[in-house]
């Protein structure tokens, strides 16, 4: 045991990029993958995935499109929606479109989102 706790120590010590080194190096010469493992258990873990996305709780509100003359409306409430966020970032938001304006957020503040932007009239996606 002794012997697995020098190597755990040792381990700590190494850096991310020593670390993905390390990875590759087991990964040769093993014969391995360490992403396999994980593809498995993600094609195999179907069933399980499925009452997971029904009891989705945290949605995305995406900004898909604006028509141009729609576009300062949209970003006025693109301002509105996102706290924090500046004139200028608020028109790069909306000039880069398709991108997401709220992430993680709960259903209420999701479906209020929505429908400001909509009435403003921008294209909007929620996933």
């Amino acid at each position: 045991m002794a012997d697995l706790a020098a190597i755990v120590d040792q381990l700590s010590k190494l850096t991310v990029i020593e670390t993905a080194e390390l990875v590759k190096q087991l990964e040769t010469t093993w014969g391995v993958t360490a992403a396999a493992p994980v593809a498995a258990a993600a094609a195999g873990g179907g069933a399980a995935a499925a009452p997971a996305a029904a009891a989705k709780d945290t949605f995305d509100v995406i900004l898909v499109s604006v028509p141009a003359d729609k576009k300062i409306s949209v970003i006025k409430v693109v301002r509105e929606v996102k706290a924090g966020l500046g004139l200028a970032e608020a028109k790069a938001l909306v000039e880069g479109a398709p991108k997401p304006v709220l992430e993680g957020a709960n259903k209420a503040d999701t479906d209020a989102a929505k429908k400001k932007l909509e009435e403003a009239g921008a294209k909007v996606e929620v996933k």
